[in-house]
């Protein structure tokens, strides 16, 4: 060409293949070809670690932009595959830029324009084409081979594992910590932003180093993973890695994030109300939810109201003050859920609930198994050291460490799933409950998460009131004029009949004992 053209250049590097050449020695054979045709570069395109696969790259894009503008008539790529390894995007690209009166040219293949030489470059196109599925076919093979063995495939490892030196879950014990905590603090009903403020205060920080927020939580409480399931594409894997949180810990949780209308614990300008979820129209059982009101005064008023009564107009039930049903079921539950006799039979079935749990782990046996396992490694080593170095006994120690290893996981796992159990202590929780303020809304929203399943709001004065610690007969039905007339004479002790003290009942331990012990 007698008089140079605009041209620029267009480099791609995908990271999942490192022998690719980079963009710089791409571009540098770019220059070569610009120099041989008589080509001006007037501008330079790069999109570094992203797959060719897609379009959707953004130096490539604004290329085409610029193309549409007129600025060049030359584009200059390495090979083909630059453009796309698609065939179909390729070819496609290859249209769009011929529309706009820019001709496309490539350092390692050398296609002219004419029949012959688009024939080379659709063929080309092809074998690149054909490469890279065939290539993501590999790929995807030796992906489900690991899964198979439950190995490490590609992808963020979740918070509180790690990689060990054959590419399988390992616990990374200081995160793993701070998993139990999370789904612990969860299952006692606290808040997400109490426990982001919490972690982020100690300087504790997630997995990319960030500090934690509300949203830092919801992927972490619903993956599986924590309960010891492999889970990769559509391979599940009971069992296939090490496990950090107990099953009932878990659903545990699944119950509270579902139940709890408010999980994250986003307060209220006006309040939480401590109630939702938990209070109930005692006529036609829809739940009473939370609204407010001005008054004459221009006062602003908060109600809990009969949601059918709300949408439907079909209950009757009228509304009620938040403050004084909350106010009054708080001191209901105080005055029943922590007399000595309740505390004492609490106590007694958690000692009951840890025994079993002990007996039923096996815990005795996977620990008497790695007693035996640390001696048949301390005889071979012992023959080791005097000179019995063989193919068998290297064999031999890898199968004893691989196997102690697997005994370890399982000593870790029935350990998490007992919750650590100090009667004395727990009694003496639970005593100290009764002297907070009953007025306090931090005071009333842990006795409503610690003890209240549900609680039935009748218009005759009366509440039927379900407790979480108690099996099939955990009801008890008062009459609020009872609590009205004990609320501010805290002197008085009001006498709530009791027909589950002297009864058998299985209690809801672990929610309870988490609570206190974590």
């Amino acid at each position: 060409m007698e008089i140079e053209e605009p041209g620029v250049l267009y480099g791609r590097y995908s990271s999942h293949n490192q022998k690719d050449i980079s963009i710089e020695q791409q571009f540098e054979k770019c220059y070569e070809l610009a120099a041989e045709y008589g080509i001006r570069i007037i501008d330079t395109y790069a999109d570094r670690a992203v797959s060719g696969r897609t379009d959707k790259r953004v130096d490539f894009q604004r290329m085409m932009t610029d193309a549409a503008k007129g600025k060049f008539r030359y584009v200059l790529a390495w090979k083909s595959n630059r453009i796309g390894r698609n065939m179909l995007e390729a070819l496609v690209n290859e249209a769009r830029f011929q529309e706009l009166g820019v001709r496309v040219l490539y350092v390692e293949e050398d296609f002219d324009d004419t029949a012959a030489g688009r024939f080379a470059a659709r063929s080309m196109m092809n074998v690149n084409q054909f490469y890279s599925e065939n290539m993501a076919e590999d790929i995807k093979r030796g992906l489900y081979d690991n899964a198979a063995n439950c190995m490490v495939t590609n992808g963020h490892l979740p918070y509180g594992y790690k990689a060990d030196d054959t590419l399988h879950y390992a616990i990374d014990e200081p995160k793993a910590a701070v998993i139990r905590e999370i789904f612990t603090r969860v299952s006692c009903g606290e808040a997400f932003v109490d426990i982001m403020s919490s972690l982020n205060a100690r300087g504790i920080t997630t997995s990319y180093g960030r500090p934690w927020g509300r949203s830092s939580f919801q992927k972490i409480l619903s993956n599986e993973r924590y309960r010891g399931i492999y889970i990769y594409g559509d391979v599940r894997k009971e069992g296939g890695i090490p496990r950090i949180v107990s099953d009932e810990l878990y659903f545990k949780v699944q119950e509270a994030i579902t139940t709890k209308k408010n999980p994250q614990g986003r307060h209220r300008v006006n309040g939480d109300y401590l109630l939702t979820g938990k209070l109930f129209c005692g006529h036609c059982k829809s739940p009473m939810t939370g609204i407010s009101g001005t008054g004459r005064a221009g006062k602003l008023h908060f109600y809990y109201v009969c949601q059918k009564r709300r949408t439907e107009k079909t209950c009757h039930k009228k509304n009620v003050r938040r403050d004084v049903i909350e106010l009054k079921i708080a001191k209901a539950i105080r005055d029943y859920a922590l007399k000595d006799d309740i505390i004492e039979w609490i106590a007694d079935s958690c000692v009951e609930d840890h025994d079993r749990r002990v007996s039923e782990s096996h815990l005795s046996v996977f620990e008497d198994q790695l007693a035996e396992v640390n001696r048949s490694i301390k005889n071979v080593m012992s023959a080791i050291e005097k000179g019995i170095i063989t193919e068998t006994t290297k064999g031999r120690l890898m199968e004893l460490e691989a196997e102690r290893t697997a005994i370890e996981g399982k000593i870790c796992a029935a350990k998490a799933a007992i919750v650590p159990t100090n009667r004395e202590r727990l009694v003496e929780w639970l005593r100290s409950l009764r002297e907070g303020d009953v007025h306090d809304k931090k005071y009333q929203a842990g006795l409503f998460d610690t003890f209240l399943v549900a609680a039935y709001l009748y218009d005759d004065n009366r509440v039927k009131i379900v407790f979480s610690f108690a099996g099939d007969k955990n009801t008890i039905e008062i009459p609020l004029e009872d609590v009205i007339d004990s609320i501010d004479d805290e002197a008085s002790c009001v006498r709530l009949s009791s027909t589950l003290s002297h009864q058998k009942h299985r209690i809801r331990i672990t929610f309870l004992m988490r609570c206190f012990f974590s």
